[in-house]
């Protein structure tokens, strides 16, 4: 098939066969697991009417990312991040199928949930770290920013059009539906994955160790690289502080804006709006140089927007400030994972993808347990201000590191064969 030429910087990383396998059955994949969640949690209301086990539900689907993540990065490093993200892709697929079936047939109970919520986070520990590493394989080292930027855009446009259609769905034929719909979305990414062509890539490093000993190399590698190390701090910090205010969310719209799921709706479709902009501003960018800079003001912006959403009471102004929230978050995280699979080695990137995401996801259900339980007590703005308020203090001391970060990255970078000293048409 003849693919057109590909102009535009904002497309580039498409004129790579592989990578455009890989978003196409990412982007069907995506809308069938954010329909898969709106479901789940909407079922496990209607079964429960509890809250509580939502929060429940939540932190078991994500804390085996925090626990197992590291041996995920072992598994991504000692084999093929192709051939894990393959497996991985199909368990995710068989617990989408029993869902579905306890679902429609009407055996579904809460205990279910929560123990294949278990599962799919033990599934997602190893198949994060191994899709992290295998974008960086799947594209030429200058097309890397905008191919991080690309999936994120992707996993954002889902994010508003997934939620959209589950609730139709649900309204129509019930939860059973979203499931079988995410179940078959799978066969996308998994036909995605073996249409692709990649070498077989020597893995000495990690296979000459145990998995303890793997674990140990990684943690020192991390450690003694200072820019990966301080980005990882930045991003536990963030994941721990900011990104509580999500669990919290309800509570916003309920009692803030004396409001209901519509106006629910509403707010998580403007942090979705506010993400996707971020990610199509970076989309933009053709080097990752300044991208430390960007981090700091995603950072500060991030804090802030969320402080200034605490005290606002006029929806319309919330529903702003969400998509300044949003933009700020996505920033970052894109921003960072361009510059933590950048500088690390290539028999490194595994078990550095594996602290992205253990950073990234595995602290939120600390913070969002705290964050609810202090709710509770001292209410949500406050709570969430508190919040927002350290996440931009975390901004500026990455800033004041920042010169000293940016020298130690300039070896690594030049190592890569990566210009370091920023162009005109760089910096746009």
């Amino acid at each position: 098939m003849h693919i057109p030429r590909i102009t535009s910087p904002v497309w580039r990383s498409l004129r790579h066969r592989n990578y455009r396998l890989y978003l196409t059955g990412q982007l069907v994949s995506v809308c069938g697991t954010w329909m898969q969640q709106i479901a789940l949690s909407w079922l496990i209301y209607r079964l429960t009417g509890s809250a509580t086990l939502l929060g429940v539900v939540g932190f078991a689907s994500q804390i085996p990312i925090f626990a197992l993540s590291a041996i995920g990065g072992v598994f991504a490093d000692r084999y093929s991040c192709h051939r894990v993200a393959v497996w991985t892709q199909s368990a995710s697929l068989i617990q989408a199928v029993l869902l579905s079936l306890l679902t429609l047939m009407g055996w579904i109970q809460p205990m279910h949930v929560v123990l294949l919520g278990v599962a799919l986070g033990v599934v997602s520990a190893f198949d994060m770290p191994a899709r992290q590493a295998l974008v960086h394989q799947l594209i030429d080292a200058e097309d890397l920013p905008n191919a991080v930027a690309l999936n994120s855009s992707m996993i954002n446009a889902a994010r508003i059009v997934g939620p959209a259609l589950a609730g139709l769905v649900v309204a129509k034929f019930g939860e059973g539906l979203c499931f079988v719909i995410n179940a078959v979305s799978y066969l996308a990414v998994i036909a995605a994955l073996l249409a692709m062509k990649l070498p077989e890539r020597p893995r000495e490093s990690a296979r000459r160790l145990s998995i303890g000993g793997s674990l140990i190399e990684g943690a020192r590698y991390t450690l003694a690289t200072t820019p990966i190390r301080d980005l990882l701090i930045l991003l536990g910090l963030v994941g721990f502080m900011g990104m509580p205010y999500m669990t919290l969310m309800p509570v916003f719209a309920g009692e803030i804006h004396k409001s209901g799921a519509d106006a629910l709706g509403l707010m998580m479709g403007a942090v979705g709006v506010g993400a996707l902009m971020g990610a199509l501003f970076l989309a933009h960018r053709a080097t990752i140089v300044g991208l430390g800079r960007i981090m700091v003001v995603a950072t500060l912006g991030f804090g802030l927007a969320l402080v200034l959403f605490t005290v606002a009471r006029v929806f319309w102004i919330s529903l702003l400030l969400l998509i300044g929230v949003g933009c700020g978050w996505m920033v970052l995280i894109a921003a960072s994972n361009t510059a933590l699979l950048t500088l690390a080695d290539d028999d490194m990137r595994g078990r550095v993808m594996s602290l992205f995401s253990m950073m990234l996801v595995g602290m939120a259900p600390f913070g969002s347990l705290l964050a609810g339980w202090s709710a509770d007590r001292v209410g949500a703005p406050l709570v969430v201000a508190i919040g927002g308020g350290l996440c931009a203090l975390a901004g500026i001391i990455f800033a004041r590191q920042l010169p000293r970060l940016q020298e130690a990255a300039k070896p690594i970078l030049a190592a890569r064969g990566i210009s370091v000293e920023p162009t005109a048409t760089q910096t746009r």
